[in-house]
């Protein structure tokens, strides 16, 4: 039942990649939590916190797709590295933003919309990377530890960045988020040389040709769909801000921002019961209806213990889904595609979080933040059931052998 760490005592270089990408993510959860709240601040509009997710959507879907066609195209340790670095230049904007008397709202925009494109590089090249690392037979357990990895990211680093706001102020936060982004290019510089054996050209028919694919399998199709409505209906974080106000301010923020995490990673770290399940399809749409019942249960909650307790449930119902999801997408693409299927993914994944938090925010700004979340979790909940009709080869899909 407790969680299978053996790729990280076999690998030398996934635990030089893993070890890297968790202080990068550590740090970009710290601006996570810095950006809506500085935004928040500036705007005084749980709207302008919700459009960051608008104005990074359209970047994310060209260079997703792009850069999954790169990541099969070149040397993905070399697209990772570049891509970092740019990323690190921009939170170093980030930073020298918030030193200014009076901080832009513009260029938060700007930049974080670029930082969304760059992501669009680097998140493909971090995917198909990966399983060259490790053997097939560890891939399942290398899930597991990309949800713990998120998971202690995600607790740590808005807990911490709510901590550095209120003591430090924005820029402190911010040059956390540079140094993490040193400390992997650090790590990705000692992962040894990896030749890659399968070579196609970044091309709009390379991108066609992943795409076709993605189609044609109607078990990828199910965990591109039950997320996307899941995230799109029912994301809460745009509206924390605002919650939080009258629970404590910034350090109440970083809790919100931390509750979904916590709960992931209890559910992570009792994840080995995942490796005996067959039916991958049938956990994908319960982790995602867990998570609609207890947004539900947030949107119904007076105060901050209430709400804390059902963001935790929310993100183990999520990560539930997130390690099936994982294991579908391992099992079934081709190494030679994997790049290109990262990045539709990721368009997937990322994009509903953001239409969400956009959905979120405006609601609330026609309504109250508690009507806005509550029926997000109704359409969730009912959405995510109806795709079980919709797509019967998802929802009976078995585990490759």
């Amino acid at each position: 039942m407790i969680l299978d760490i053996t790729p990280l005592r076999k690998y030398r270089d996934y635990r030089l990649l893993y070890t890297g990408q968790l202080v990068s993510l550590f740090g970009s959860m710290v601006t996570t939590v810095a950006v809506p709240v500085q935004v928040y601040n500036l705007t005084q509009s749980s709207l302008m916190v919700g459009l960051l997710g608008t104005v990074q959507l359209v970047p994310l879907f060209i260079f997703a797709l792009l850069g999954g066609a790169y990541a099969d195209s070149m040397d993905r340790r070399r697209l990772l590295v570049i891509s970092e670095i740019l990323l690190a230049l921009g939170s170093a904007a980030l930073m020298i933003n918030a030193l200014i008397a009076h901080p832009s709202v513009i260029l938060i925009f700007v930049v974080t919309a670029a930082m969304s494109a760059l992501n669009g590089f680097h998140r493909p090249a971090l995917d198909a990377l990966t399983p060259r690392l490790v053997e097939r037979q560890d891939l399942r357990a290398v899930a597991a530890l990309g949800s713990l990895r998120f998971s202690i990211s995600s607790i740590v680093g808005p807990a911490l960045g709510g901590f550095l706001i209120w003591k430090l102020g924005m820029a402190s936060t911010y040059a956390i988020d540079v140094v993490s982004f040193v400390v992997s290019l650090i790590a990705l510089a000692s992962i040894r040389s990896m030749p890659e054996k399968e070579k196609s050209k970044a091309s709009l028919g390379s991108i066609a040709e992943g795409m076709r694919y993605a189609i044609s399998r109607p078990e990828l199709i199910g965990t591109y769909l039950v997320d996307m409505i899941a995230m799109t209906f029912a994301m809460p974080m745009a509206l924390f801000p605002a919650m939080a106000e009258g629970w404590g301010g910034p350090v109440a923020v970083g809790w919100l921002y931390s509750a979904m995490p916590i709960g992931a990673l209890l559910a992570t770290l009792f994840s080995g019961w995942t490796s005996k399940i067959d039916r991958h399809g049938v956990y994908v749409v319960i982790g995602a209806a867990t998570w609609g019942v207890a947004i539900i249960g947030l949107g119904l909650s007076h105060s901050l213990t209430a709400a804390l307790v059902f963001l935790a449930i929310a993100g183990a119902g999520d990560n539930i889904s997130v390690i099936f999801r994982s294991a579908i997408w391992n099992e079934t693409i081709p190494s030679e595609l994997r790049g290109r299927l990262s990045g539709v993914e990721m368009i997937s994944y990322l994009s509903g979080p953001m239409l969400g938090n956009t959905r979120a925010g405006w609601v609330a700004s026609i309504s109250s933040n508690g009507f806005s979340i509550v029926s997000g979790g109704i359409i969730c909940l009912a959405g995510v059931l109806v795709c079980i009709p919709l797509l019967p080869k998802f929802w009976k899909y078995h585990r490759v052998a």
